[in-house]
């Protein structure tokens, strides 16, 4: 399968998505992660052209370690806008990925960056089959199933887990990858959240620290869905998890197409 999942920052598909698509990768499916905006106003210290220079280099390493492409937009971070130019330079993406799965954020999010790219990502869900829109790239034939990442934002309603993978087997890829974006885990997100002492200046340490600030333990409400799909015996034993809500527009999976995916990356 083709699985692309959009962020709107350098290091969003990691953190929400890195255990997910790092089993992906593993299973041989193509896996690709797309930034829409550059990441330069992600620092306290470093901004434009050296900020966008570090961050894209951050990708690479972290796309080494999932076994994932990477690709970053030209859009300013911070100052994204859900414009005609950018939605067609997502149906564009998305069709010459053949994406099969396409996973973002969910509209109601703190950053404006999210939520324009959920939104987008959205009004890209059926255009990406009509021919006559981006005319220049062909039209999918089957819509992807287009899926949202996790947040705990509650109005105007709740994310809702329909699906939850057991990452037990790739979170330490994922830390690994988010280690990679050392100017924004040991950086910039410190810095802003008012704990930058607290950072380890030892890599060994600092992987320590961010395994405590990314435990990505299943939340209450993950169990029943565990169960469902992974069995009683093994959701109870589940460690680390990824869980994503299903978007009710594109392709609407049936209960045997949830599933088979589920065994997929259970096997």
């Amino acid at each position: 399968m083709n699985i692309l999942m959009i962020g709107a920052h350098p290091d969003d598909c990691e953190v929400f998505g890195g255990g997910t698509a790092a089993l992906f990768s593993r299973q041989g499916h193509r896996v690709k992660f797309i930034s829409t905006t550059n990441g330069d106003a992600g620092h306290h210290e470093l901004s434009g052209e050296a900020l966008v220079t570090r961050r894209s280099a951050e990708t690479i390493g972290a796309s080494r370690i999932l076994g994932v492409s990477y690709e970053i937009f030209n859009n300013h971070d911070g100052q994204l806008e859900p414009d005609l130019s950018n939605r067609n330079l997502i149906i564009q993406k998305i069709r010459e990925w053949e994406a099969d799965i396409v996973i973002t954020h969910r509209p109601n999010d703190y950053h404006p960056d999210h939520r324009y790219t959920s939104q987008m990502v959205q009004d890209a869900a059926y255009m990406v089959m009509v021919p006559n829109v981006v005319a220049g790239t062909p039209p999918l034939r089957k819509n992807p199933l287009f899926l949202y990442f996790q947040d705990h934002f509650q109005k105007p309603y709740p994310f809702q887990p329909h699906i939850v993978l057991d990452i037990e087997d790739t979170y330490e890829t994922k830390l690994n990858a988010l280690h990679a974006h050392d100017s924004q885990f040991y950086e910039w997100l410190p810095w802003i959240e008012g704990k930058l002492e607290q950072v380890p200046d030892d890599p060994k340490k600092r992987l320590k620290w961010l395994k405590k600030e990314f435990p990505a333990k299943p939340e209450k409400g993950f169990l029943k869905v565990l169960k469902k799909y992974y069995g009683e015996k093994r959701s109870n034993k589940v460690k680390h998890a990824e869980a994503f809500e299903i978007c009710e527009y594109g392709h609407q999976p049936s209960e045997k197409e949830i599933k088979q995916l589920i065994q997929m990356l259970s096997s």
